[in-house]
């Protein structure tokens, strides 16, 4: 090869290689890009709204309280259980709003070892210890690390103590981030776990009464009759975090 058409490859490899990489880096450039703890103006338009901004914890307060907890805190972008919570006490609700039919997603992670959950439809009131006296559970857990053996209605993604969740090939080991979603309307339920779905039901169908009746919940009256109510965070003795939670109505 002569002098002359050596350099003229090297000149063409240069001027292709260099417009591949720039081809690479707008196309990157050009790719959207999501800041946590916000909505695109998609989601705007389509009526969802934040409950936690990454920054303060406006509209949270205690279970039957009139104050945050202390043991809850926000923790770079995230809102964080410091797990001193038990079976009674420590639990979240935002009450800002009650929410009847909705659609609710939001990012969470927890500890090895660690258990929560995310409560809807929550009731108040003097005569109720907890949340999960009212409140039907979307159960968040290390399944694969939790200490106890999980009977299937313990399990992750499923409508706790009621639905069996299908959770295989959704989950993440602890410590990394997870999504979870809940549709809610009066004719279907379903969970999501990072997009996979894990429970689907008929809120007060023949049913789902006859699992209330017979199951964990059979002294409970109040579980799941309520309508509407607040939205929750469980914490039940560990360390969990969660960011972009949001909210719609349908």
């Amino acid at each position: 090869m002569n002098k002359i058409l050596a350099s003229a490859l090297i000149i063409t490899i240069v001027s292709t290689a260099c417009n591949e990489g720039k081809g690479t880096a707008d196309q990157a450039a050009a790719e959207p890009t999501f800041q946590d703890n916000t909505l695109t103006d998609a989601q705007k338009a389509e009526g969802w709204k934040l409950l936690f901004d990454g920054q303060n914890l406006d509209g949270w307060r205690g279970y039957n309280q009139e104050n945050l907890p202390e043991s809850w805190v926000v923790e770079e972008g995230t809102l964080k259980s410091l797990g001193e919570g038990g079976d009674i006490g420590g639990d979240i609700v935002y009450d800002l709003q009650e929410f009847g039919n909705f659609e609710l997603s939001l990012d969470w992670k927890i500890e090895e070892g660690g258990n929560s959950g995310i409560f809807y439809h929550i009731v108040e009131g003097d005569q109720y210890e907890t949340a999960y006296h009212t409140a039907p559970e979307f159960q968040l857990i290390d399944q694969e690390g939790f200490p106890e053996k999980l009977e299937p209605w313990q399990s992750l993604g499923g409508d706790y103590g009621m639905y069996d969740p299908d959770y295989e090939e959704a989950m993440k080991p602890a410590g990394l981030w997870n999504n979870a979603r809940i549709i809610f309307s009066e004719n279907k339920v379903e969970y999501y776990l990072n997009g996979k779905k894990t429970v689907e039901f008929q809120p007060w169908s023949e049913d789902w009464r006859q699992r209330k009746e017979e199951g964990k919940w059979k002294d409970f009256p109040d579980y799941g009759e309520a309508r509407s109510g607040l939205i929750g965070l469980q914490d039940h003795g560990s360390f969990i975090w969660f960011k972009n939670i949001k909210i719609r109505e349908l």
